[in-house]
């Protein structure tokens, strides 16, 4: 078998491979959309079918107009927006220190400790958490959650922001030290610029990590008025029964503002996450 031959093969065996990974990924979501323009009869039948003949948007129009779904959504992209802001504050300066003030003592094992706080998993965190903000009385509000997301999100955002910084010439920092920028002004007026598509994929990483978050906002909220809109997805899970199509269309809510985020700076997601590949 020529070179030529072998290379067909195998390219095409990656090819199949990788279309039925994506079918085996992408089935779940294309059988939640499809769950939620199922009329109820279509719904609850002993005979699933993924097709439907008469497509609905009953259960959307009902979980917009006879749950409180927006409010829950509006409370999530406060919590969101300002954790992204938050925490990629933290993180620039934080993986510039790291990168710039590498020679200091204890900065190189502080990076070190990013990674390694990461092994620990945050269902055990719940608890600590929970009574913190609670001598703190920052249950039910918009700050508790922020901070507690802030903290879990600023070690792997800076991580990632670090081993882009890493690869931009100190030649850069040095000349506009000579043009009289301080070490903030330097971070502000040239560092940003030039990483903006690291900062705006780990921005993406920061707000979904907020957006998607069930645990912590199932625990630090009992507030209906304060309830995120990961955990509402919960009131549609009744003692003894599941109301699916409306479940499923408020799932299909909820992906919808990430999935336009993702649409939106795309670009700069795939040039963040190969910034730092090549030197």
């Amino acid at each position: 078998m020529s070179f030529v031959v072998r290379r067909r093969v195998a390219s095409t065996v990656t090819y199949v491979l990788l279309g039925l990974f994506s079918i085996y990924c992408l089935f779940p979501v294309a059988w939640m959309v499809s769950t939620a323009i199922k009329p109820a009869s279509q719904v609850r039948t002993d005979h699933p079918s993924f097709f439907t003949g008469q497509p609905t948007l009953i259960n959307f129009l009902t979980v917009l107009e006879h749950s409180q779904y927006l409010m829950y959504a509006r409370n999530s992209l406060i919590v969101s927006v300002f954790t992204t802001l938050l925490s990629l504050t933290i993180s620039v300066f934080a993986a510039y220190a790291i990168v710039r003030l590498s020679q200091a003592p204890g900065v190189r094992q502080l990076g070190s400790l990013l990674l390694v706080s990461q092994a620990t998993p945050p269902v055990l965190l719940v608890i600590p958490i929970f009574f913190i903000m609670s001598d703190m009385n920052l249950l039910n509000t918009y700050f508790g959650l922020i901070i507690t997301y802030t903290a879990l999100g600023v070690p792997v955002c800076t991580w990632f922001l670090r081993s882009y910084l890493s690869n931009i010439p100190e030649d850069i920092e040095e000349a506009a030290r000579i043009d009289g920028c301080s070490r903030v002004s330097l971070v502000f007026r040239v560092i940003l610029p030039i990483s903006l598509p690291s900062v705006v994929a780990t921005g993406v990483y920061a707000f979904v990590l907020a957006w998607g978050s069930f645990t912590f906002g199932y625990t630090l909220v009992s507030s209906n008025a304060m309830r995120l809109v990961t955990p509402a997805l919960s009131l549609f899970t009744g003692l003894w029964t599941v109301e699916w199509g409306l479940l499923m269309a408020a799932a299909v809510l909820n992906v919808i503002p990430v999935a336009i985020l993702y649409i939106v700076v795309q670009k700069y997601i795939v040039g963040g996450l190969v910034a730092g590949a090549i030197k």
